[in-house]
């Protein structure tokens, strides 16, 4: 196993593709990561069993809200960021600004800041074919967002109850791998 030198802010919404975010940690940390993971609200409720197991995996505290005013931030500040996956919801709200959840607040602050961010989308083709989906999309592309949707990236199936046959989670890991290897963190 790597040392690990860098911190990676892993962000999911409640798609299918989190109930495999052990395994993503794992695969980041082979890599040289320290991951703090952010999730939505449902997403903590949907994996709820698990918080326990996954800051023990990460040593960190697994966070859906904001710190209240004075607290002291338990995460250390990140190298990069990936967001994935992250739902129709999630980056409609990041890319409007809507920052009422911590994890878009902290996406839309971390693409403020310069942080290098990778994003990959889960939603199905009914939702990707919503007019806001590729406004969206574009806002966070073009404030420098690695959005990797389409070919080399997440491709949506049809509408319906279940998981997408294969989130491609590798692609995202090097994605972010690349984005902090190239100076400037620019792809």
């Amino acid at each position: 196993m790597k040392t690990t030198t860098r911190t990676l802010h892993l962000f999911c919404s409640a798609a299918p593709p989190v109930f495999d975010v052990a395994h993503v940690i794992e695969d980041a940390q082979a890599r040289g990561w320290d991951v703090c993971l952010g999730l939505t609200p449902t997403a903590a409720h949907w994996v709820a069993g698990s918080l326990d197991g996954l800051a023990a995996l990460t040593g960190h505290a697994v966070r859906w809200q904001y710190k209240l005013p004075g607290e002291p931030d338990v995460w250390p500040a990140a190298d990069a960021l990936l967001f994935a996956p992250a739902t129709f919801n999630s980056v409609n709200a990041w890319a409007l600004g809507l920052t009422d959840r911590f994890v878009a607040g902290s996406a839309a602050e971390a693409t403020g800041m310069g942080t290098p961010v990778v994003a990959m989308p889960c939603v199905n083709s009914a939702l990707a074919a919503h007019p806001q989906f590729d406004q969206s999309v574009a806002v966070l592309r073009g404030a420098g967002v690695e959005f990797l949707y389409g070919e080399g990236g997440f491709v949506p199936g049809p509408a319906g109850p279940d998981a997408p046959a294969h989130f491609p989670w590798a692609a995202a890991l090097d994605a972010v791998d690349r984005r902090v290897a190239t100076p400037g963190g620019a792809a």
